[in-house]
C-alpha cells in the first residue's frame, strides 16, 4: 500500500488529492501524460461521489487507497452513502452537447480498467480504478 487517506466531500479537499495522485504516479514510473490522465479520472470519480453520491453536502466520508499491484497503479475509492445501481452508471452520448455529464466518459477513457466491488461491512460503494505505467491495461469500462 502507497497510501491512504480520508476526506470529507468537499471539493477544496481534492486539491491535496491531487498532488498525493502526482507523487504516487511518480512512484509507479507513470509519464507526464499517463499522470495526467490519472489525476483528472479520480477527480472526476470523487467529484461524482461529492455531487452525485452526497448531494454537495460537505459532511461525506470519502477513503481513497493507492497501491502497486502488477505494474498497475490501483485506485480504491470507498464513500458512505447509499449504493448505487451499477447497471445505470453510463456516460450520456457525446452528441448530447451540454455542460458537464463527462466524468463516466473520461473516467472510462482515462484509466485501464475500472470496476465498482463490493464494499466491506459498512455498505456504501467502492470503485476501483487501474493504470499501468506502460499502457497494457485490460477493460475500461466501468462494471460491476
Amino acid at each position: 500500500m502507497l497510501v491512504e487517506i480520508a476526506f470529507t466531500s468537499h471539493p477544496a479537499r481534492l486539491r491535496l488529492l491531487r498532488s498525493v495522485l502526482r507523487d504516487a504516479a511518480a512512484l509507479a514510473g507513470l509519464d507526464e501524460a499517463r499522470t495526467d490522465a490519472l489525476v483528472l479520472a479520480v477527480n472526476e470519480a470523487c467529484m461524482n461521489v461529492i455531487q452525485h453520491a452526497y448531494g454537495m453536502e460537505p459532511g461525506g466520508r470519502i477513503e481513497l487507497s493507492l497501491a502497486l499491484e502488477a505494474g498497475a497503479l490501483v485506485v480504491r475509492l470507498r464513500d458512505y452513502a447509499e449504493p448505487v445501481d451499477v447497471d445505470q452508471v453510463r456516460s450520456r452520448d457525446l452528441d448530447d452537447l451540454r455542460p458537464g455529464g463527462l466524468g463516466v466518459y473520461l473516467i472510462n477513457t482515462l484509466m485501464d480498467e475500472c470496476r465498482f466491488l463490493e464494499p466491506p461491512t459498512g455498505g456504501g460503494n467502492l470503485l476501483e480504478m487501474k493504470i499501468f505505467a506502460n499502457t497494457q491495461g485490460g477493460s475500461n469500462e466501468l462494471s460491476g
